[in-house]
């Protein structure tokens, strides 16, 4: 989109805070962390709970932006040549002026909603239909109150069809998206439990989803869900009903479904609504599970209301894949990291792959290996050359960039990136050409668009692991981060907990997207765990929970704020600041109310707090430990530290003459205790979506998930035993996987003899036998289809880790702290 400022200002029905030029933007801008064409950008400052973007204006500003808008209260400095127009709610001036972008185009849209699968039918019938016309479709699950906004601002003249989700998670939301989308064809997914929080029943979330088609001219949906079904019947809008299953009276008739393994062959009948003489032929899937088969069959639907001819359909369904909708960080050769995200190319997902490459400190050096950008709608030369300018902005240091197109265009990466740039034809050009390129300590950004099959260039780069991984979910730990933040009050701060290797799930990675979001703090246990984050590029606070003398001299070199929790340590410490010349230096102060772990208890307030006048540090914070925040029938023992450690924080805030910082609660706290909130919270468990709490208040999404895989299946007698000592006992006909975890990794050896239980296909399977040092038996007895290498989940979403602990007689901190680090980590974002 290109408008005129004057023009948005007109639009919005915004006021002039500064007028200079009628500049032309064509880029709009959310986060201030994702600029990448200052000149062209019109900065949108929303404001949230927590984060006004009206704080970021001065700093666009610096960095060349020259347009915003402002919501209500908004007071800034003079900023010469800019344009500042400003309205009463930054995020409805925003969807207006997108919904006014829609109105400039009579083309075909489809919107999809629904409770699942929303995601997965966008990319697919975008994949279906790519070849025949230019789609303009939302990138990622952009399906949010900006996320639609800024998929729909990407449409443009050459556009021929777009594809669209919306989401929404409370009443009213819906009426926002419609104006923007105005979806031509609707596809209602499903309804379902998931995202519920905000609403009354399922019948009051479908009817605020059906919003989404007041305006459409037919609505696709599954006629056998009972659910949808009533919802629909309810709905008042006028488009055509385009329902499809198993009845008589569908538009498109479902005949029976033949599956085998991975596989499905289902009989259509296509033809006009009502179903009446419908010819009936039948469509191959690559899958068979429902979920996949119910997503494909929406996409039959709709190719069928458009008019597709039976054949291409047939031929097209059976190239559809599971879509890795995720970018994944793993370890890569030569000490490198990768970041793959070769299941699509466009415009929109660089630009997101480009921001999660910025979040990554690991390396100094940069690398983008990008392929050809096909079907964007745009002039080849305005569209290289918007990349090369994305790729200078982003700091990367060097381009690879593979296929004809990209090869083509070497005059706009000279012109616009100023990093190095080698071009290859294919991937096998570059796969012969590899050992020339030198991979070595950098992070590598894999970009490409399926038929490039980059798959290829991330086996070559990918270090080859034991086929026991970790996977940690970084948009589930922003996810609850963000849930934890509904429940604190705005000016509460948080302490993000990554010691013990961020409870097993990487510290670097972690702290990394905790960075990115605004984490205010970071807590680790000892001073080499800070060193390994500060050399990962972590620039925020870092506060050192375990003192000691040893490590004096890396805290101050690292910038690493220690806690000091008894009169030795701190005389130890002053004395050492002292001597070195190093005054005011940050420091925490420990209070012991109650754990009787490490702190200043109350008897010693008296020398701390003449100690306290001529110290050489300065205090950031005084905090104290919940001993059991968790537990309702300790909340007197709760209520008593609370008090203790005011009154004590009391004396020292009067024998230190300034303010500090004052924290107790924990992510137990948070949710039970929300009176001792105070200055800031100190959240751990809780980001990895552990519920120590058990309130259920909080909808928290388990990070980590891990995963192993079958090495041999054997068939046993009657009389047969497993596993060392022979504690594992067979009948006839018994059925042994030997799956590729033990004791070393972290699968705990109380888990075995049937004690712990795996996920196969969907079942779960015991454990037989006792665990050994690498693998573990498990009997999967009557679960059909299993094969030697599937896919076995010891915990994730399938099977969740409280679950495991609670078998092994233990608390989920330890089951995930104690996965070995033989166990590679993958971080992937959805």
């Amino acid at each position: 989109m290109e408008y005129s400022i004057t023009y948005v200002n007109e639009v919005i029905g915004g006021r002039w805070i500064r007028f200079y030029a009628d500049d032309a933007v064509s880029q709009l801008l959310l986060d201030s962390r994702r600029l990448i064409f200052p000149v062209s950008t019109l900065f949108f400052a929303l404001k949230g709970a927590r984060r006004d973007g009206g704080r970021y204006v001065e700093e666009l500003y610096r960095r060349g932006v020259r347009n915003f808008v402002v919501g209500e209260g908004w007071e800034g400095s003079e900023l010469p040549g800019a344009n500042i127009i400003g309205v009463g709610d930054a995020l409805v001036a925003l969807q207006t002026l997108v919904a006014a972008h829609r109105k400039h185009f009579a083309l075909p849209v489809i919107g999809i909603t629904g409770s699942n699968g929303k995601t997965i039918v966008k990319e697919w019938l975008n994949t279906l239909l790519e070849e025949d016309c230019q789609i303009a479709r939302s990138p990622k699950s952009y399906n949010s109150q900006t996320g639609v906004a800024l998929s729909v601002a990407q449409l443009g003249p050459a556009h021929q069809l777009a594809i669209f989700e919306a989401g929404i998670s409370r009443r009213g939301e819906m009426s926002r998206l419609e104006p923007m989308v105005r979806p031509t064809i609707g596809v209602f997914t499903n309804i379902g439990e998931a995202h519920s929080e905000g609403f009354g029943s399922l019948a009051e979330k479908a009817a605020e989803k059906l919003k989404l088609f007041v305006r459409a001219e037919v609505l696709v949906y599954c006629a056998d869900q009972e659910e949808t079904v009533k919802a629909v019947e309810r709905w008042e809008g006028k488009a055509r009903r385009w329902a499809w299953g198993r009845g008589e009276g569908n538009a498109v008739r479902i005949g029976p479904v033949e599956k085998g393994d991975g596989w499905a062959k289902i009989g259509v009948g296509s033809g006009g609504a009502g179903g009446e003489g419908n010819a009936v032929f039948a469509v191959e899937l690559p899958f068979s599970d429902h979920a996949s088969v119910e997503n494909a069959l929406h996409c039959v639907a709709v190719l069928l209301f458009l008019r597709v001819p039976e054949e291409k359909i047939r031929e097209r369904m059976r190239l559809l894949a599971p879509i890795a909708m995720r970018l994944e960080l793993k370890n890569g050769i030569n000490h490198c990291s990768i970041i793959n995200d070769s299941y699509s190319a466009d415009l929109s997902s660089l630009s997101i792959a480009l921001d999660f490459l910025s979040q990554q400190q690991q390396h100094p050096r940069r690398t983008v290996i990008l392929s050809d950008l096909l079907e964007s709608g745009r002039e080849e030369g305005e569209l290289y050359a918007l990349i090369a300018r994305a790729l200078g902005q982003k700091a990367v240091d060097r381009l690879i960039g593979i296929g004809t197109h990209i090869g083509a265009h070497t005059s706009e990466f000279e012109t616009w990136f100023p990093g190095e740039r080698i071009f290859y034809p294919t991937v096998e050009a570059f796969s012969d050409d590899l050992s020339r390129l030198h991979f070595r300590d950098e992070t590598i950004l894999i970009k490409g668009a399926r038929v490039f099959e980059f798959e290829k260039i991330d086996r070559l780069l990918t270090e080859q692991i034991h086929q026991t991984v970790m996977e940690v979910d970084l948009g589930a730990m922003a996810a609850n981060l963000r849930a934890y933040r509904q429940v604190l009050d705005p000016a509460t701060r948080i302490m993000a907990m990554v010691k013990a290797y961020g409870y097993g799930s990487g510290s670097a990675e972690i702290a990394g997207l905790l960075q990115f979001h605004g984490i205010d703090y970071l807590g680790v246990a000892y001073a080499d765990e800070g060193v390994v984050l500060r050399k990962a590029g972590i620039r925020v606070p870092i506060m050192i929970m375990n003192t000691e003398t040893s490590s004096f001299d890396s805290l101050v070199e690292y910038n690493l704020e220690p806690v000091i929790y008894s009169p030795a340590l701190l005389q130890d410490f002053d004395r050492w600041l002292k001597k070195e010349g190093i005054p005011a230096f940050p420091v925490h102060l420990e209070l012991e109310t109650g754990m009787n772990r490490l702190g200043f208890p109350p008897e010693e307030m008296d020398v701390l707090a003449a100690a306290l006048g001529t110290a050489a540090f300065r205090v950031m914070s005084v905090f104290s430990h919940f001993a059991a925040s968790e537990d309702a029938e300790q909340d007197g023992f709760t209520r008593g530290q609370g008090k203790l450690y005011h009154e004590m924080a009391d004396r020292i805030g009067k024998a230190l003459g300034y303010s500090f910082l004052r924290h107790m609660d924990n992510s137990a706290g948070i949710v039970r205790h929300p009176g001792l909130q105070m200055d800031m919270v100190r959240l751990g468990i809780g980001l990895y979506g552990i519920d120590s709490a058990g309130s259920g208040r909080l909808q928290l999404e388990e990070v980590s998930t891990l995963k192993t895989t079958i090495a041999q299946i054997k068939r046993l007698h009657t009389g047969d035993t497993v596993g060392y000592n022979r504690l594992g006992q067979a009948t006839e006909g018994t059925i042994i996987a030997t799956v590729r975890i033990g004791y070393a990794d972290g699968y705990v050896r109380a888990l075995g003899n049937g004690v712990g239980k795996m996920w196969v296909r969907g079942h779960l399977a015991p454990t037989i036998g006792a665990v050994s040092m690498d693998m573990t038996m498990i009997d999967i007895t009557g679960i059909p289809g299993v094969s030697e290498g599937d896919e076995v989940v010891v915990f994730g979403n399938e099977l969740s880790v409280s679950q495991l602990a609670k078998w092994a007689g233990t608390i989920p901190y330890e089951i995930m702290t104690g996965v070995s680090q033989r166990v590679k980590r993958i971080y992937y974002e959805e």
